[in-house]
């Protein structure tokens, strides 16, 4: 549960430098749109994402990966689909939102850690060394 919710507030952060920077995207003025987004995007990239990723695979090898940015941008326009706040003008923008929101969420995940990455030890707050 706690992973799902620092992945919540990831996206939700990612998605909120998205719509700053790029004027094809919005949530909106409430910032409960931005949750609701965020909360639908992770959701969907946690349970529809891995479904789709693995029917691409050949795909994704013969784009040399390019494909899987299509796949997020995909990902982009279901959570445009479900919440009716979040709205994205073009393809164009849906690109260029799912380029920042992995990045954004690279970075993120770098200078925070990946929930589920860590090693036991750690989880538990000791050490074990």
């Amino acid at each position: 549960m706690r992973r799902l919710a620092i992945r919540w507030a990831f996206n939700t952060v990612a998605l909120f430098v998205a719509t700053w920077l790029l004027s094809g995207l919005s949530y909106g003025s409430d910032w409960w749109a931005l949750l609701v987004a965020g909360l639908v995007f992770t959701l969907v990239s946690l349970f529809v994402k891995p479904v789709l990723a693995f029917l691409s695979i050949p795909f994704i090898i013969v784009t040399l990966g390019v494909f899987y940015l299509l796949i997020n941008v995909l990902m982009l326009y279901l959570t445009h689909w479900v919440v009716a706040q979040f709205t994205i003008a073009s393809f164009w923008w849906a690109l260029l939102a799912a380029i920042i929101v992995s990045a954004v969420n690279g970075v993120l995940n770098v200078s925070f850690g990946r929930p589920a990455k860590r090693r036991p030890e750690q989880r538990r707050g000791t050490y074990a060394g």
